[in-house]
């Protein structure tokens, strides 16, 4: 399954999520579910997952967490704030030149229409 299948599963899920919860919940609440449905769809699903630094060929524990992990190549990086940053997609891209991974979402679940907060995030290996 490529990436761009992966997202379109991802955002349907969280589309779905979004409706039944609606845009008042902590990060986690929303991390949980979406976990939860990935897994029930039968994807490889890992949460909190940790990215180490590589320098000098060492691998570094920096404290880097990628908070959803798909079929080990798409990345999920989960928010509930008033509006997503720079600093957001910052820390998405970060997470995906340090995994190595081609795409990622952005995903804001305190917006009133979830459409408004979803970013796909692009690594230009």
């Amino acid at each position: 399954m490529t990436e761009n299948e992966m997202s379109n599963i991802v955002i349907g899920l969280a589309i779905e999520i979004h409706k039944k919860l609606e845009p008042v919940l902590l990060e986690n609440v929303y991390k949980e579910c979406l976990f939860y449905k990935i897994k029930q769809r039968g994807l490889l699903v890992e949460k909190e997952k940790s990215l180490p630094l590589v320098f000098e060929e060492v691998k570094l524990d920096c404290g880097y967490r990628v908070d959803l992990l798909v079929e080990n190549k798409f990345l999920i990086e989960i928010k509930s704030v008033e509006s997503l940053t720079v600093n957001h997609l910052a820390q998405t891209l970060t997470y995906l030149k340090l995994g190595n991974f081609k795409l990622g979402l952005l995903i804001n679940f305190s917006e009133s229409l979830l459409k408004n907060g979803i970013r796909r995030v692009v690594n230009n290996l």
